[in-house]
C-alpha cells in the first residue's frame, strides 16, 4: 500500500473521518478493557450507554456539555481564521478565579444585578487573559500557540495561590478551597433535583450567534478568507490585527462564561481541581465538529459523555480516573490520523521507482 495525493480534498472523508475515528476508538477501547481483564462489550456499555440511560444521566450530560460548548464556540472562530488559541483552559481558570472572587464579595448582596455582574466578571477576566496573547502576537509577533499554552500554567498557579491564600475559606478546616457561594449568586437550575442550569441556554444561544456570524455576515467572510490565506486577507484590505484581537478576546470571554457556568453552577465554590480539562477537550470538539455549529454540538455531547463514562468506569469497573483522558486522547489521535485521508488516499502497490536521468 502507498499514500497518494488526491487531486482535490475528499468532501466525503471530511465528514466520515470523525465517524471512523470514533469507530476506531471504540475498537481500541474494547481491546484495552480486554487487556485489563474487563468484559469489552460490557465495559463499553458502562462507559458510553449506562451514564445516559435515565433522565438524571441526561441532565448530567448537559452539565458537562455546557462548559465544553462555550469554550468550543470561542475556539471555533479563532480556528476558522487559523488563529491557534490553545489557551481556553487558562482563560477558563482565570475567569473562574476572578469570577469567584467577585462572587465572594457579593455574598451579602441582593438584587437582579448580582448574577449579570458575576457573569460579566468571568467573561471580562477570560477576555483579559486572552488579550495578553493577542498583545504578544500583534505587537511582538510571538507565536500564539506557545504564549497561550504558557498562560494556561500561569492561570492554574494563580488559582492555586488564591485557594491556598486570600480566597481560602477561614472556616474550612484549612482545606484549599473557598467558602461555598451564597444561594443568590448561583445560576438558577432548570429543574429541581437536577444540576443543569440556565447556562445551557446561554451556550445554545451563542451557538446560534456564531452560525449567523459565519454564514450571514462580512465578518464570517473575512474569517474564511483569513483562514485560507493571511496574505490574501491583507491584500483584500482586511485589518488582520483587529481581527486577531476580536477573535482572541471573544474566545477568552466565552471561556470565562464557561468558568462561571461551573463555579456558580454545579461546583458552587472555588477548588484547586476546578477544571476537568474543558479548555483542552474543547479543541477536540472543534476539530471533530468540523467547525460547524451543529457538529460542535454533537461533538460536545460525545466529549461530555467521556467525562460521565470515566466516572462510571471508576465506580463500576474500579478503573483509574485517567481512563477519561485516555479515551479523549485516542479519539484525537485517530481523528488526526483519519484526517490524512481527506487530502490523501491509500492505493495498492509499492512506491514507484525513482529514475535518474543524466543531462
Amino acid at each position: 500500500m502507498r499514500i497518494e495525493k488526491r487531486l482535490q480534498d475528499s468532501r466525503a472523508m471530511m465528514y466520515l473521518s470523525p465517524l471512523l475515528a470514533l469507530l476506531l476508538t471504540l475498537v481500541s477501547g474494547a481491546l484495552l478493557f480486554a487487556l485489563l481483564g474487563r468484559p469489552p462489550l460490557g465495559s463499553l456499555y458502562t462507559f458510553f450507554i449506562a451514564p445516559i440511560s435515565d433522565l438524571y444521566g441526561l441532565s448530567e450530560l448537559a452539565v458537562k456539555v455546557t462548559p465544553l460548548l462555550l469554550c468550543a464556540i470561542g475556539l471555533t472562530l479563532c480556528f476558522k481564521a487559523k488563529i491557534w488559541n490553545i489557551g481556553a483552559e487558562g482563560q477558563f481558570v482565570f475567569g473562574a478565579l476572578i469570577g469567584g472572587a467577585v462572587t465572594l464579595q457579593l455574598a451579602d448582596s441582593e438584587g437582579f444585578w448580582v448574577l449579570p455582574v458575576i457573569i460579566a466578571s468571568g467573561a471580562l477576566a477570560g477576555l483579559v487573559w486572552a488579550g495578553i496573547a493577542a498583545l504578544l502576537l500583534t505587537r511582538f509577533n510571538a507565536n500564539e500557540i506557545l504564549t497561550t499554552i504558557m498562560l494556561n500554567y500561569i492561570a492554574v498557579n494563580l488559582l492555586l495561590w488564591g485557594v491556598h491564600g486570600p480566597l481560602k475559606d477561614p472556616e474550612g478546616l484549612n482545606f484549599p478551597e473557598s467558602a461555598l457561594f451564597a444561594s443568590q449568586t448561583l445560576l438558577p437550575v432548570l429543574f429541581e433535583d437536577y444540576r443543569v442550569s440556565i447556562a445551557i441556554f446561554i451556550a445554545l444561544f451563542m451557538l446560534v450567534v456564531i452560525w449567523v456570524v459565519l454564514t450571514r455576515t462580512l465578518l464570517g467572510f473575512q474569517l474564511r478568507v483569513m483562514g485560507e490565506n493571511h496574505n490574501a486577507a491583507r491584500f483584500a484590505g482586511f485589518n488582520g490585527k483587529k481581527l486577531i484581537w476580536l477573535l482572541l478576546l471573544f474566545s477568552g470571554a466565552m471561556a470565562g462564561i464557561a468558568a462561571i457556568s461551573e463555579t456558580n453552577g454545579p461546583v458552587g465554590q472555588l477548588i484547586p481541581t476546578l477544571s476537568l480539562g474543558y479548555g483542552y477537550a474543547a479543541i477536540i470538539v472543534v476539530f471533530m465538529g468540523r467547525m460547524h455549529p451543529l457538529g460542535i454540538l454533537l461533538a460536545s455531547c460525545l466529549l461530555g459523555l467521556t467525562y460521565l463514562g470515566g466516572e462510571m468506569a471508576q465506580i463500576d469497573q474500579g478503573l483509574p480516573k485517567s481512563i477519561t483522558g485516555l479515551f479523549q486522547g485516542m479519539l484525537l489521535f485517530y481523528l488526526l490520523a483519519c484526517d490524512l485521508l481527506i487530502s490523501y488516499r491509500l492505493v495498492p502497490g509499492s512506491n514507484p521507482t525513482i529514475k535518474e536521468y543524466k543531462v
